[in-house]
């Protein structure tokens, strides 16, 4: 039976009309970098529960997660609109195999990642602990529009300290920059162009790939991964080249 516990807001940090990231401290159990928590709050007369991942590191104390508000949505639009000191219920218990601990040792990590699908990869990357098994991490960060790379200044900081063994690549889909590649991710690794712009090449010797985002992101470039690059699903049973997490 799944045991809540009462979560107080810190803090609300609005980041555009769509994103915000609430804070909140609460009596949780200790979890891995990359799990999720299921956030529960009453609407009207009954409560409604949603999965959100945490985006901070495990030892931090003030738990972050990362939200897209949905017009007419109920659990969103409540969640945007909570002020510090305001209570709401959280999972004692985090889930989730999205985490390190699942990864085998590989050479290059590509960690591939649509919107807020970016939070539990910033949980991992703060982490630390078992990345020491990677040469090479490759970080592709997608979103519509450039004001939405919301946490790319984390992930830059971090960078500083791995220095030469990160690889940043942003992507916007719905308008141009001249510092970023336009375009949808399974388009652009069939196009070769992200490969060719950083220059490592995704194979089944040395690569495993953490996927993570909208659905259709996730089904597309796995069919793209299996299909042209000849890597398998990773299951704990048969272990592969790809690990996905569908965000919603």
């Amino acid at each position: 039976m799944t045991e809540w516990v009462e979560a107080k807001i810190k803090k609300i940090k609005i980041w555009t009309v769509h994103l915000f990231s609430i804070i909140l401290e609460a009596p949780i159990l200790p979890f891995y970098a990359g799990q999720f928590a299921k956030l529960r709050i009453k609407n009207k007369k009954k409560y409604i529960n949603r999965v959100y991942s945490y985006v901070n590191e495990p030892k931090d104390k003030k738990l972050e997660f990362c939200i897209r508000l949905i017009p007419q949505g109920k659990m969103t639009n409540q969640l945007y609109n909570l002020l510090p000191g305001d209570s709401i219920l959280i999972t004692k218990q985090s889930n989730g195999f999205f985490t390190m601990f699942e990864i085998p040792k590989c050479k290059n990590l590509w960690m591939i990642a649509t919107g807020t699908a970016i939070g539990p990869f910033c949980s991992i990357l703060q982490d630390e602990s078992e990345l020491y098994k990677i040469k090479k991490i490759i970080i592709l960060y997608a979103v519509s529009y450039v004001t939405e790379l919301i946490y790319l200044p984390l992930i830059q900081k971090i960078k500083k300290k791995y220095k030469n063994r990160i690889i940043i690549q942003a992507i916007i889909s719905r308008e141009r920059h001249k510092k970023y590649i336009t375009g949808r991710i399974p388009i652009l690794l069939k196009s070769k162009k992200i490969e060719n712009k950083i220059q490592y090449f995704i194979n089944p010797t040395d690569t495993h790939i953490m996927l993570c985002g909208n659905p259709t992101m996730v089904k597309d470039t796995q069919h793209f991964l299996i299909k042209y690059k000849k890597l398998n699903k990773h299951l704990r049973r048969y272990p592969g080249h790809i690990s996905i997490e569908n965000y919603w």
